[in-house]
Order: structure tokens, then sequence, then C-alpha cells
């Protein structure tokens, strides 16, 4: 059999090298995190209080080197099923073991395992066991010899070949099934059809009524490679809902196949040079490719492309979920929250400064009941006696006629010197009917808890949000489309590290915000919520060491993200680890004060030479760190909190006007663009072409969910409920429906199409990005991926 050459196979790199090349790190760094992580330390802890061991490796660099920690340990198990395997058949040479161990991805190995792995019998297998191998083999290495003649000595009907056409067929058998199987040739299939591959989506007949909201994908076409994740998971969604059809074509051209079938040709030195074997070899070619390699290639480059759009898919979650976490929060003000309704009134919430529920109540003030002024007076009397300053509202169902009920009790009672904020309820029907829920309030109706999650998520966001699975919040693209345990995986480490970032107060948080503190889990937090409502607030970080369960490792990881503000022990109220507390000493000594008089002495702390206070345990960038908390202890890394402001009269779709220059919120970042509440109940989007007066690859390089923005309003669909908005303010909004020409003569909307142009093409002047629909106008184009992804 013809063996294609193959080149030395270079050594792989182990475990370390190879994530010290991603990570630009080197191979001391990703060993000692490798063995801190091993050891059971958190990703949290090893980035705040463990620099000098790894190099001052970040919490990203450490999520990184996590995931591929554990894919390259899973592929090294792989490695040796396979070796072990391969051996146990007698057929593990040296030139296979040297490539089964360099192979550096489950693809490549699962390639090379191929020929070897157990499978049921094939028609190759028949065709070897019926003595067709040498006529196969004499075929592929000689084509001077005339098929049929040499196939004539192969018949046998005792071994099931009755005559010279099942000879020559079992002969191709084998040498299908032995092109399909050299892994070399189809890694070099795979990266070809990955490059110029095209995927092909089409209705599937009769389902063009049923499957409308796939009508973009209906006769459709795009380069694989080039396909970005939102539209990849829309396209598998139709698939999947049998709306649609997916098939890889090779290329273009009236034969897209034929580059595959000459790869294949010259990798086993097949050629048309008219001789009696070359179209029988020929035939098997393009019959290897078609029923064996295109069906496993397409089915390997479609799973490529769903991984990698989940992948993207996730991370936009990701990123979406620790803007929200992080938003600023308005602190520790009595804060009313209001869960607005129609027919069923408005719930109403106080909770205290702590979170604490002081009173519920349910007023009517809209149709049908109509009791406006009854309801202003009911909000004003809670909001008087209990002190209220923040007024909470939800984002739902007549959230801007409770919004302008809010705006006329202010205005009736200035006194009261109350700020209002239309907030998102994404989740808090969620919260409302979980177990934790029942838990915390028991003593309140479903409908009233979701009122008092309202309020709370205003006075602290990440305290609030982290009692909601992060599903449940609703900041990403196609999320119910991607695999599950990824998502749960890749959400629950973004809320880790925002709530280790921000830290969290001992003696007031919940058991889900402790629970996801470095080192802790739920059996742990509720123990210390147990032995804190049993014996009173923790007096110091120390005390937490007799809770059940929370062991010195325990203690290690979580103790310098608990946060005791008015404990015994003034540095219980700052990040910087007990374990630390000795370089604070030194310290002290050398500033020549007491700890409480050098907290925030900005002055005669950047007076001190960090390095001069450094020892074997501790280095430089902990005694920065420390230096750095001792001006601001327990600093918020989360912004000021500010408000939008939204325009008076515009409450609905049919309120807003193209032209119309607004503030809003952004709620959700895509790669197409950005989601915005101007406050009409729907949120609008500016198309990722329309957010800068650049070439932007990226909208989060932009903006991020939780930001104040001006937009204006380039078009409104109300019957779809679609909103194109624009953060480039000199846009010229489409004049009419027509698409009536501005004052230069042209359209509107030509002139956007233009700028749209030139943004693919990486100009100044953006152009409609692919992600979105094609659309006669921008804001069409905009509206119609802002429905795509409300559909998620």
């Amino acid at each position: 059999m013809v063996n294609p050459s193959r080149e030395a196979i270079p050594p792989m790199p182990t475990i370390t090298e190879t994530i010290s090349r991603e990570l630009a790190a080197r191979p001391a760094q990703v060993e000692a995190a490798v063995r801190l992580l091993d050891e059971g330390a958190t990703v949290p802890f090893i980035a705040r209080y463990r620099k000098e061991v790894t190099g001052g490796l970040d919490d990203a660099q450490l999520r990184h080197l996590e995931e591929r920690l554990g894919y390259l340990r899973e592929l090294e198990e792989r490695r040796a099923t396979v070796l072990k395997s391969v051996a146990e058949q007698g057929k593990l040479t040296d030139e296979l073991r040297a490539e089964i161990e360099g192979a550096d991805s489950k693809q490549r190995l699962e390639d090379l395992y191929l020929p070897y792995k157990p499978k049921r019998r094939t028609k190759a297998q028949i065709a070897r066991e019926a003595g067709l191998g040498p006529l196969a083999m004499a075929l592929l290495d000689d084509p001077t010899q005339t098929p049929e003649p040499l196939a004539a000595g192969f018949v046998d009907a005792a071994k099931g070949v009755a005559d010279v056409a099942a000879a020559l067929e079992g002969a191709r058998q084998i040498l299908m099934e032995y092109f399909a199987e050299d892994a070399a040739l189809a890694g070099r299939l795979r990266e070809h059809l990955w490059e110029q591959g095209r995927l092909v989506a089409a209705v599937v007949p009769g389902k063009e009524q049923e499957g409308a909201k796939f009508a973009d994908y209906f006769d459709y076409r795009e380069p694989i490679a080039r396909i970005p994740s939102h539209r990849a998971l829309a396209l598998f969604r139709g698939r999947n809902q049998g709306v649609l059809t997916l098939e890889l074509i090779a290329g273009d051209g009236e034969d897209p196949d034929a580059v595959c079938r000459h790869l294949i040709a010259q990798h086993f030195g097949i050629a048309q040079q008219g001789r009696p074997g070359d179209a029988w070899l020929a035939e098997t070619v393009r019959k290897a490719w078609r029923i064996k390699l295109l069906t496993r290639l397409e089915l390997d480059l479609k799973g490529r492309l769903l991984e990698a759009a989940e992948e993207e898919a996730i991370r936009v979650f990701g990123r979406n979920l620790k803007a929200l976490l992080l938003a600023a929060p308005a602190g520790r003000l009595a804060t009313m929250g209001l869960d607005p309704g129609l027919r069923t009134g408005v719930k109403v919430a106080v909770v205290d400064a702590t979170g604490r529920v002081a009173v519920t109540a349910t007023i009517y003030p809209h149709a049908p009941k109509k009791q406006w002024d009854a309801a202003i007076a009911e909000l004003a009397g809670l909001a008087r006696t209990h002190d209220v300053k923040l007024v909470s509202i939800g984002n739902g169902t007549a959230s801007r006629e409770t919004d302008r009920l809010v705006r006329e009790l202010t205005r009736r009672h200035p006194e009261l010197g109350l700020r209002s904020l239309v907030v998102s309820e994404a989740g808090a029907s969620v919260y409302s009917a979980s177990a934790l829920a029942s838990h915390e309030l028991p003593e309140l109706d479903v409908s009233l808890r979701g009122a008092v999650s309202i309020a709370r998520r205003l006075q602290d966001p990440l305290a609030e949000l982290v009692k909601i699975e992060p599903k449940a919040i609703g900041v990403g693209q196609y999320q119910h489309d991607v695999t599950q345990t990824r998502l749960a995986r890749t959400l629950d480490a973004v809320v880790e590290d925002c709530v280790n970032a921000v830290g969290v107060d001992l003696n007031t948080a919940s058991v889900p915000l402790l629970a996801r503190v470095s080192g802790l889990n739920k059996t742990i937090a509720e123990n210390l919520v147990k032995q804190r409502e049993a014996q009173g607030a923790f007096a110091n970080r120390a005390a937490i060491k007799a809770v059940p369960r929370l062991g010195e490792k325990t203690f290690q990881l979580c103790a310098g993200f608990l946060r005791i503000p008015d404990g015994d022990e003034p540095l219980d109220a700052s990040a910087v680890h007990p374990e630390a507390y000795p370089v604070v000493r030194r310290i002290l000594v050398e500033a020549g004060k007491g700890i409480r008089e050098l907290i925030g002495d900005t002055e005669t702390l950047r007076r001190l030479n960090p390095a001069e206070l450094t020892d074997d345990q501790f280095g430089l960038p902990t005694v920065q760190d420390i230096l750095a908390e001792l001006e601001k202890p327990g600093r918020d890394p989360r912004p000021e909190f500010k408000t939008a402001q939204f325009l008076e009269g515009v409450e609905t779709l049919a309120d807003l006007k193209p032209g119309m220059v607004l503030e809003g919120t952004v709620t959700n970042v895509t790669n197409f663009g950005a989601f915005v509440d101007v406050g009409v109940h729907q949120d609008g989007l500016v198309h990722i072409s329309a957010l800068a007066d650049r070439f932007v690859k990226d909208p989060h390089e932009i903006v991020k969910s939780g930001d104040l923005v001006r937009v204006k309003v380039l078009e409104v669909d109300e019957p779809r409920r679609r909103i194109a908005l624009t953060m480039r303010l000199t846009d010229r909004a489409e004049s009419a429906k027509s698409g009536r020409p501005d004052e230069r003569g042209r359209s509107g909307v030509a002139d956007r199409s233009e700028r749209r142009r030139d943004h693919a093409k990486g100009k100044s002047s953006p152009k409609r990005d692919p992600s979105a629909p094609s659309s006669t106008t921008a804001g069409g184009a905009m509206a119609a991926a802002f429905a795509k992804a409300r559909k998620t």
C-alpha cells in the first residue's frame, strides 16, 4: 500500500509550554498557577493574593489557564487511551507513536486513531476478508494494468465475490476507506474546506410560513469561516426546528469539488495520464470524496462553526453579565420598589438601607380603577414614614405610566427629595417564585416579592442579581442555543469574579452572595448566616474560624474578600488579607502612626518606599496593593451612580419620531450592535455601523451594559415594534417611509447605505455589517437584527 511521505514530527510541547505560549507568560508563572489551582486555590484568590507566586497573572489570564488546563489534561488522558488501544492491536509503530504523541488537538488525535478504532464491519473489511486487498493495492500502485482482467483472478463465489464487477467494487471500497482514514489528508481537506467552503441554507418545502422568522436564510450562502456567531446560531436553530436545510459545499463554480478531488489524487499519486487504470482510480477518488470524506468533514466543520459560535455567544453573554453585575449601586438608602401593572395594580415594597422589607402595598393608579390621586397620597405617606430617598421602577408593562405617576409624586411633594429610576426587572419573576425567595420572604405573596427585588437591585445590583440564575437575567444572544453546561460554567466564573472584585459585607450579605465568595459554598455560607443570626454580628474576620466546616484553608481563601466595616480590627474593612497584617504593622512603625490615623492619609502613605517594606514572603506587588488599600480601604471598583433622564412625553412607540435625540441606558450588547432602553417599553437597536464615526470591529469597544448614552431615532416600525437608533447624532433620520430626499438632494437612506459600504472596508464612515439581515434601509437592517436577537 502506498504510504504518502510524512515530515518529521516535532516533539510535542508540554502542557505548561503550550499554555505559557498562549498567555505570553513564562513557564514558571504557569507552573506556579497550576500548582495553586491543584492545591484548591480559587482564581480570585490567586489573582489578588498570590501575585508574587504567579508573576502577576490577572484573573482573565488565570481563567484562560484554568480552561486550557482542563482541555489539555483531557487530551493527555485520551492520548494514553489511544496509544494503549493501538498497542494492544499490535499496530503501534514508532512513526505512528510519534504522530499520536505530537497531536495537538482532540480532532487531530481522533483522525490518527480512526483507522484503528474498533467499529462495525464495513464493506471494506468484508472485501479484505474476501482477499481483495492485493487487488486494491495493485490497482493503486500500478495504473498501467487494466482493472477487469486483473480483477478476474480474484473472482471466488465461495468468498462472496461473484464476478469481476463485485471484485472491483470490493477493491474500491478498500481504497475509499484507506483514503478517508488518512489523517494527514483529512487534516488538509478539513482546512481547505474551512477556508474555501460555503454553507448553503434553504427552506424546507412547505415551511415558508411556519418558519417566516428565518426568511433571511431561505436562500442563503456564505463562506463558513466568515459566518458570525449570532448568524451561525440562527442557522442551526432554523435547522433544528425543521425549517432550514444546511449543506456545506467545497467552493464556488460549476464543479466545487474539483479542488478536493485533486488534493486526494495528489496525495496518493493518482493522475489522469491515459493509463488503463486511471479512470477507475479517478472514480474511486470521486466516490471516496462524496461518500466518505465530505460527509464526515461536513459534520466536523459544522461542529467547529457551532463550537466557535457558542464560544463567542457565551463570551458576549459573560461580558454583558459582568457589566450588569458591576453596575453602579445607589447605595445604602431607603428605597421604594414599584412593580408596575394595570389591572392587577402596582405592587409596592419599601426596604430600609440594609434591604430589609419595611412595608408592602398595592396601588391602582391605572386603568381600569384609575385611583391616581389616592395612589400618589399613599406613596407619599409611605415615603415620609420610612424616609425613602430612592424609587426603583420595574421596566415591564405599565412602567412608563408608573414612571409618570412617580414624577407627579415628586412634583407635588418636593419636600420628600425623591429620586427615581426605571430598572431592568429581568429575572425578578424567576426570583419571586424561587425557593430562595420563599425562604427570604415567606410572609410575602409572590407578586410582592418582585417589588422587593426591584428595590434591592437599585440599592446594590450585584447583591440582588446573584440570587438569580445568570441565564435568567437575559443579557445574552441565542443563549438557549448554546451548550448549557458550558454557559453555566462560564457565567458562574463571571459572577465569582465580580463578587470577589467588589468584596462582601460579612454582617449583611445573603447566603447566595456569600456562597460566591472565594473558597465558600452554599453550606458554609448558610452556616455563616446561622451563626450571625444566633450570636450577632461578627466582630472580626478571625471570628469566622469558629463556623462549622470553615477550616484554615477555607479561611485563607475567603478572608480577604469579606469586609467588616465597623469591627474590632480596622483592616477588616479593607481588602488587605489577614496573612499580610504583619506587613501593615511594619508600615505603621515606618510611618510613626496608629492604624486609624494612617488609613486615608494619602500624603504619609505616598512618602513611604514600598521596596523597603518587602520581606521573603511579601514582595513588591503585595506591598503596593496594601498601600493602595490603606489610602482608600474597601474601595468599590464600581462606577458612580447616575440615572438616565427619559424625555417627558415620550412613553410609547407612537411618541417616537425620527430625528429625536434621547437619553437611554444600554441594556444589552451583541456582536452586531447595542440595545438601548429609551423609556418606551421596547429597546431600540444601535447597529454596529452607527455606534461611532469610525470603523467598529467590536461593539464592546464602544459601550457596555448599563452605560448611559445619547441616541437619535432613525426609524420607528410600530407594527413590528422595531426602533432603529444611532449614536452618531449627526446622522440624518429617515424623513418619511418613502425615504424622501434630504436637503442635499439625496435620500438619507441612500446616504447611510454608502457609509455602511465604507464600514465593511474598514473606513471611517460605517457600512452595514453582514451580521444584520439585508434591508432596503439602514434602519431596517438594524431593526431586523434587533428582531432576530430578541427572539433569543
